[in-house]
């Protein structure tokens, strides 16, 4: 199997565990392995048996042949946001974090919320950060994945930077909630995840970074000062969860044309 089919392979396999409300460990538990070597399985890094796959398809709900054929619009799929499915914990929690925040919001508020028994929220996730975790991480890799993918799309680094910047207005306000608690309670989240998540933001600002520092060296920006200057575009985005809303008269198409035009004078690039 080839690096790039392991890889949307192990993608699949991470949103079916995730949408089945399972961790690493409970699939590594049940399929026999170590969390490190199904932690791997997921990250495209090792192959998997069709002997496992379909015993991880029957964990997780469905067939095997549904986890090994490529989903729907997977390539080129940046600019689609099917609905966010998720598990009821993570459903509740999501809508009490936004509401309430994460220090305000009791384990009785995610489980209203959820449709469940306080009891029934314990029984998926052990704890509150748990829950504040797993939302993180779920917002961070499908935002990567989506930076990455647009990122491919282009040659030379204006062009990048404006299909980057598009990324995350798109992203910021389809996924505007979990765009907001992203912004607003990373000092609530504990360590080692902390470190963890705070490394997985810096890697989607240095992708900003380098196209714009690159698009000065070639002097197709003029700011004189590059990485000061994608800091403020990457600012600028994830701000939108502050105030967009989709009752609102902008679109998420509208708003992210918006404002790679003010990228683009932000870095000094030429419309």
């Amino acid at each position: 199997m080839a690096d790039e089919e392991r890889e949307q392979l192990g993608r699949r396999l991470r949103e079916a565990r995730r949408g089945a409300g399972l961790t690493l460990r409970d699939v590594a538990k049940e399929l026999g392995v170590s969390t490190g070597t199904w932690s791997a399985v997921e990250n495209g890094l090792t192959r998997i048996t069709p002997e496992r796959l379909n015993a991880a398809a029957t964990l997780f709900g469905t067939e095997g042949a549904a986890l090994r054929a490529p989903a729907p619009g997977e390539t080129g799929s940046w600019r689609d946001f099917p609905p966010l499915n998720l598990v009821p914990p993570l459903a509740g929690a999501l809508e009490a974090f936004v509401e309430l925040g994460y220090h305000g919001a009791s384990i009785r508020d995610v489980a209203q919320r959820a449709g469940l028994s306080v009891a029934g929220v314990y029984h998926h996730r052990p704890t509150k950060q748990a829950l504040l975790v797993e939302l993180l991480d779920l917002a961070m890799d499908d935002l990567q994945e989506r930076c990455r993918a647009a990122r491919a799309e282009c040659d030379g680094p204006v062009e990048r930077f404006i299909r980057l910047v598009e990324c995350l207005a798109l992203y910021h306000t389809h996924r505007r909630e979990l765009g907001f608690i992203g912004a607003s309670e990373m000092r609530s989240v504990e360590e080692p995840h902390r470190t963890r998540i705070a490394k997985a933001r810096s890697e989607v600002q240095y992708m900003l970074d380098d196209e714009v520092v690159e698009g000065c060296r070639r002097e197709l920006m003029h700011t004189p000062l590059p990485r000061e200057a994608a800091r403020a575009v990457v600012t600028m985005c994830t701000a939108l969860p502050t105030w967009w809303s989709p009752k609102g008269g902008l679109s998420p198409d509208v708003v992210a044309r918006q404002y790679t035009g003010f990228a683009l004078d932000i870095v000094r690039a030429p419309r």
